[in-house]
């Protein structure tokens, strides 16, 4: 701002003189991102946190309470060790995952309820069991000539 407005000038006629200033200076021109598209999340609604909820987007980090973070994380972990390669690293991740539900239903912190309760571990590595014989049964339909007299693959 290079001056105060004058008395009598209607605020939106200095405004738009002091704009037009600045473009004939060049003062616009150097400014980060001209020329390219808003970036996605700008055309919304005005919302007075939307800074916070992008600098959390940009960081990786996300806001919930502790009983719905661990909600997600057990759920997250249940899929991971239907995944897992081995039933030891099964158990382990079920394990980790029961002893923090455990604390969580024990010294519950204030926040929604968790509504969980820990895994069974032997119906977890049952159930990751039969998904592994149900790929391992389509697996071996699609290889074909690999599968010998005795039924067994020989690949």
């Amino acid at each position: 701002m290079t001056e105060r407005k004058p008395p009598g000038v209607p605020f939106e006629s200095w405004v738009d003189k002091q704009i037009r200033d600045a473009e004939r200076r060049g003062e616009f021109d150097q400014l980060p991102g001209a020329g390219k598209p808003l970036p996605p999340g700008t055309d919304t609604t005005y919302d007075e946190l939307w800074w916070i909820k992008r600098k959390l987007a940009r960081e990786g980090l996300s806001v919930l309470p502790p009983t719905l973070a661990l909600r997600k994380e057990a759920e997250d972990a249940l899929a991971a060790a239907y995944a897992a390669p081995s039933e030891r690293i099964v158990r382990k991740i079920i394990t980790d995952v029961n002893v923090k539900l455990r604390d969580m239903m024990f010294k519950p912190p204030p926040g929604p309820p968790l509504g969980m309760k820990p895994y069974d571990v032997e119906a977890v590595v049952r159930e990751w069991r039969e998904r592994r014989a149900a790929v391992g049964d389509s697996a071996e339909g699609s290889v074909g000539d690999s599968v010998g007299k005795s039924g067994k693959s020989e690949v």
